[in-house]
């Protein structure tokens, strides 16, 4: 594995040769200033109030840094299902037109070496998948509205490769021992499947704890995907690692990125 610069996490993932793929830490590197100090990645139309211009010079510090083949095909995440195909530059079929430099989807998929897949996250779920030969890479943004309308299912249908060939890595997202929700996350999930109650901890009336990361492999292992890694960090309760909006509300968004060398 590559040594972790200050500023990027490897995924920890018997990923095939030539996968990489990891998330960025909220310093290290960068130009945003507090509250979204320094490598706020988010949206450069609306970071929360971060100036443009930061995260425009950030976008292009963490390439250079991390040596990436090509700019990350960022998106216009809206706790979706929707999936761009980032080599036919479509949607569900749709031509995306060529002036949109983020589409607006919550996932991703490629079969080209070299294109650099990326969602933004400060306290969602991050999941990663490539196929075992490397040949198609994804990359999904799985917040519970996300998750709960099938953006994992999504990503992973638009692969094309069954489900014992695919390998995954959660990374950073809000952990099950601060994460706390009220009923109507709870019934998004357990209204359909019961035993999704499991990921589900009771701390006052009406509100519980809830492990994403456990929900997410219940959905992964449903369709065949059960090699998934990670899930150990939490963004909530390491703020010196990373931005997580529950906790400070205006904050800046991390990045998780794969990609296949050329």
């Amino acid at each position: 594995m590559d040594v972790a610069p200050p500023f990027f996490e490897w995924a920890n993932w018997p990923a095939p040769p030539g996968v990489r793929g990891g998330s960025t830490r909220r310093r290290g590197l960068g130009a945003s200033q507090p509250p979204f100090d320094t490598l706020n990645l988010g949206g450069h139309r609306s970071a929360d109030g971060d100036a443009g211009e930061h995260v425009l010079a950030n976008r292009v510090a963490l390439r250079e840094a991390l040596e990436l083949p090509s700019a990350p095909r960022w998106l216009r995440q809206v706790h979706g299902t929707a999936v761009f195909d980032a080599d036919a530059r479509t949607i569900d079929g749709m031509l995306v037109p060529a002036d949109a430099d983020e589409p607006e989807a919550d996932a991703a998929v490629t079969r080209s070496p070299g294109v650099v897949l990326a969602v933004l996250h400060a306290d969602c779920l991050p999941v990663l998948l490539c196929s075992d030969d490397g040949a198609v890479l994804g990359a999904a943004h799985a917040g519970w509205r996300g998750l709960a309308a099938g953006v994992v299912e999504a990503t992973f249908d638009a692969m094309r490769v069954p489900g014992e060939r695919v390998i995954g890595w959660f990374g950073p997202a809000a952990g099950p021992a601060n994460y706390e929700i009220g009923e109507e996350v709870r019934a998004a999930f357990v209204d359909g499947d019961a035993g999704a109650a499991a990921a589900f901890t009771a701390t006052r009336p009406g509100h519980w704890r809830v492990d994403l990361y456990a929900l997410a492999r219940r959905r992964l292992a449903a369709i065949g995907v059960t090699r998934m890694h990670g899930g150990g960090r939490c963004t909530i309760g390491e703020p010196q690692a990373f931005f997580s909006h529950r906790r400070d509300a205006r904050t800046g968004r991390l990045a998780s990125l794969i990609w296949r060398d050329i």
